[in-house]
Formats: structure tokens, sequence, C-alpha cells
């Protein structure tokens, strides 16, 4: 009694479809339009069951959350290459484009993939970390802020100065409140000061109190004072330099002299050296004749010289005029 149903209807009496097949009627069941990602549909409405390679929808027909659709050869859904901790994780593939794009970055993320800090921020192990300048930083001026790589701020305004644009610059410290950096005034103490005028071949000091200033100078001679003062000390540098300058071309001129004067004196004794090595030089001329031997040095210090060493004959005569004579019978003589 069991019926031979259709393609796509089955039961025992062929009252429902079968599976990749919907929406039973009273001549036959639909098949399932799931785009080959599933095999079956729900009875009634067709709509998709477990979609797979990474689809979702009634058919199959999109990508799930987190993957686009990929024109070249492979999957037809692939991951997006957006992280979930710099994008919402989401992308698509826009017109022209070959490479898919982040829907959107969160805040201190940029570029197409989400994967650079933005401006005002920097990379600190590989998250993107907001930069910390104090409020002395200009964004207007300065889009980037700080440095991406180490965090160090750009521009720091105000008159500060430091890595995070903590500090003052060198010349201004933080006011009472330690909000803003204000320039350090000059503050005239209970003690006598002293201002100087110098002119050519003019000097004179003039000493003013505290309490003079106060109460009988106005502003505007005040600050003549004190732009005398401050003109007087440049010229006081200016003039300690000078005569450091004066003094060690001073000095190099010194030790250049001796040097000099050193290399004459060297240079004389080194000749007269010479000379008296010359003219003490043991050079003889001997003249030998029948029966005695006459010699002559080089120079006139013959009277000093020691001849007795020439011969070795203990007979032989030296005689006034330096003639040396031999004795012996034969006239045999070494010299």
């Amino acid at each position: 009694g069991k019926c031979q149903c259709k393609v796509g209807v089955t039961g025992p009496k062929c009252d429902r479809c079968d599976d990749g097949y919907y929406g039973f009627n009273a001549s036959t069941c639909e098949p399932c339009e799931c785009h080959n990602r599933s095999r079956s549909c729900h009875a009634v409405t067709g709509a998709c069951l477990d979609c797979q390679e990474d689809t979702e929808g009634e058919h199959c027909e999109r990508c799930k959350e987190g993957f686009y659709r990929s024109a070249q050869p492979g999957p037809a859904c692939r991951r997006c290459p957006c992280s979930t901790v710099a994008s919402t994780g989401t992308c698509q593939i826009r017109p022209g484009d070959t490479a898919p794009t982040c829907d959107k970055c969160k805040a201190g993320y940029t570029g197409p993939n989400c994967n650079r800090c933005a401006d005002g921020y920097y990379n600190s192990d590989s998250v993107c970390v907001s930069c910390s300048c104090n409020g002395n930083v200009d964004p207007a001026r300065t889009p980037r802020v700080c440095e991406p790589d180490s965090g160090q701020c750009i521009g720091c305004l105000y008159h500060t100065a430091g890595f995070h644009c903590d500090e003052c610059q060198e010349g201004y410290s933080r006011d009472p409140a330690g909000t803003n950096c204000t320039k350090n005034e000059v503050t005239l103490g209970p003690e006598t000061t002293e201002f100087v005028t110098s002119a050519p071949n003019v000097s004179r000091a003039t000493s003013f109190s505290t309490v003079v200033i106060n109460s009988t100078l106005s502003p505007t001679t005040l600050q003549t004072i004190l732009a005398i003062s401050s003109s007087d000390n440049s010229t006081s540098a200016f003039a300690d330099v000078s005569w450091t300058q004066f003094n060690i071309i001073i000095l190099t001129v010194i030790i250049i002299v001796v040097v000099l004067l050193m290399g004459f004196v060297g240079a004389v004794y080194m000749y007269r050296e010479y000379q008296n090595r010359k003219l003490n030089a043991p050079f003889w001329t001997i003249e030998l004749k029948e029966d005695n031997i006459s010699f002559s040095s080089y120079h006139d210090s013959i009277p000093n010289a020691d001849v007795s060493g020439l011969l070795e004959d203990d007979g032989n005569e030296v005689a006034p005029n330096g003639q040396l004579t031999l004795t012996t019978p034969m006239h045999n003589y070494k010299a």
C-alpha cells in the first residue's frame, strides 16, 4: 500500500517534500535555491539551512560577518584582514578595488585595514595609545601631536618642554597654581644693587637701594637703569673673553720665541763642536829620510801632542824641533 512518489516528494502516502525540496502542493515540491552551499531548506518557506563556505542568508547568497566575497579563484568568501581590536572586523570591496577595505576603524586607528595609528596616537606594543602632552600641543599646528613610534610630543606650546611637554623651558618656571609656565622675573632684594655704566675714558658706578628705587624712581627710569646694567654685563663678558684670548696669544708667542732661541743655541753649539773636532783630528804627516823621521800635524798644536807612541823602538829620541832620530845601527824602524 506504499505510494510511488514523484521526484522531490516522499512519505508513505507521498504527502511531504523530500530533502532539498520545499513547498508541497497537490502537484509537486520545488527544489531549494541555496547556490550549492546547502543540501536542505525549510519545507514551507524554502530558507536554506546550514549554509556552508562561510555564507549566510535565505539562499546562502551573502558572506558571513567578517568575510568578504572574492572574485578570485578559490573560496567564495574570505576572512577580512581587519582586526577586531582596531576595527569592527567587517570589510567590503569597493568598486574598482581589488583588496577589501575595513568598514570602520576604532578610535586611534586608521588606514584601509585599520593597521596604522591615527593622528594623536602612537604605537605602544602594537596597540595605538593616545599621546600624552598635557594639553600643551595644538593639533591644528601639529596634527601628528607626538612621534608615532616613541610617543614624544611634537611642538610643545606655552613655554613648555620635555618628553610629555610637562616641563618649563629654560628661563621659565611654574606659577603658584602650578599650571602655567611664566618667565622668571628679576627680584630686587633688600640688599643694595649696583649699576655700572661705562663709556670711553669714563667709568662711573652708582648705587641704588631697593627703598630708593621703590619710592623715588618711575617705571621708565627703572627700565632705563636695568637696560644699562644689562648692557654693562654684556660689555664685561666681552672684555673677559677678549682678555682671555689676548693672554692665550701672548703665551703662544712666548713659547714660539723660546723654542726658536733654543734651536739657535743648539745649532751654534753643534757648529762649534764640529769645528773643534775638525781641528783636533789626529791627522799626521810622516816624512821618512835616511837617518831620521820628521812629522807634522794638521794644525799648530803639535808641540802639545803626545808623539812618544808613534814609534815602538825604545831607542828613538824626540828632538825639540819635532824630529825623531833613529839611533839603531841598522836604521830599522817601525812606525
